[in-house]
């Protein structure tokens, strides 16, 4: 997989996968009760807690179906809490509310939390292992530009508008800057080519002993109700704490997922 593009020269998905996101991501809910049988076949947990963050402009209600599949899976999973997800008017300033809510599952249960962030909660799950790694057992991204250039998505004015965040901003720009960096604990990027929101070449993990990238078909939208995401995700928080391995895609997987690993 070629990642090896300049910043400036990556654009935003273009029109025709903007506007056939809802009827794909109609299509990938639809397509659950067909993959139940494999997904029931899905490495169960252990019951660690994990806590699921949504998208920009989204609620828990968006991650509820993907919070009910880690529940039948084994694990304790958590909503934010924290309302719509509109950047810092959610997480405070200075993410202090999403810190305060990881800690108190933390406290709570007593063992280190995964963090499964979709699109911008992907980009504040990073961020918040950095804040807290002590806390966090490991990071599970979908579809989430946490690199490159922020207008190299179809809803970076939307983000603006609705956040007061302007991403040129100086405090933005260190954002970025840090989070191009590998998080502290082991990291997993779940992306597709297909996504017609951001540009997936800005989902991309930077080579390291704990980061991996699982390529999967399928809208931005529907990455959450995804059956190949779901199991993606049900094998990433099976491996045991401590025992961190890249993601196996041999045989019939290959078909499901074309591309693991680095560049």
């Amino acid at each position: 997989m070629t990642t090896q593009t300049h910043a400036g020269d990556i654009r935003p998905p273009s029109a025709l996968l903007a506007l056939t996101e809802l009827p794909r991501a109609i299509a990938e809910f639809g397509s659950l009760g067909l993959a139940a049988p494999i997904l029931a076949s899905a490495p169960h947990g252990d019951g660690h807690p994990v806590l699921v963050l949504p998208g920009f402009v989204t609620t828990d209600v968006s991650t509820r179906v993907l919070r009910s599949f880690l529940k039948r899976m084994g694990y304790d999973a958590h909503a934010w809490e924290l309302g719509r997800n509109l950047g810092p008017k959610a997480i405070g300033a200075e993410g202090e509310k999403l810190i305060a809510r990881l800690k108190a599952v933390h406290d709570t249960t007593g063992q280190k939390v995964s963090i499964v962030g979709w699109s911008l909660g992907g980009v504040m799950a990073r961020q918040l292992s950095r804040r807290a790694p002590e806390a966090v057992r490991q990071v599970i991204t979908l579809g989430s530009p946490f690199t490159g250039s922020p207008r190299a998505t179809n809803a970076w004015r939307a983000y603006q508008i609705l956040t007061g965040h302007k991403i040129d901003g100086d405090d933005a720009r260190a954002q970025l800057s840090e989070s191009e960096t590998a998080p502290p604990v082991p990291s997993t990027s779940i992306f597709s080519r297909e996504d017609g929101v951001v540009a997936w070449q800005n989902c991309i993990e930077p080579s390291g002993a704990e980061t991996d990238n699982i390529q999967v078909h399928g809208s931005h939208c529907g990455l959450g109700v995804n059956p190949a995401v779901l199991y993606a995700i049900a094998d990433r928080l099976a491996q045991p704490d401590g025992e961190w391995r890249p993601f196996e895609r041999s045989g019939l997987k290959a078909l499901v997922y074309p591309f693991a690993g680095h560049a």
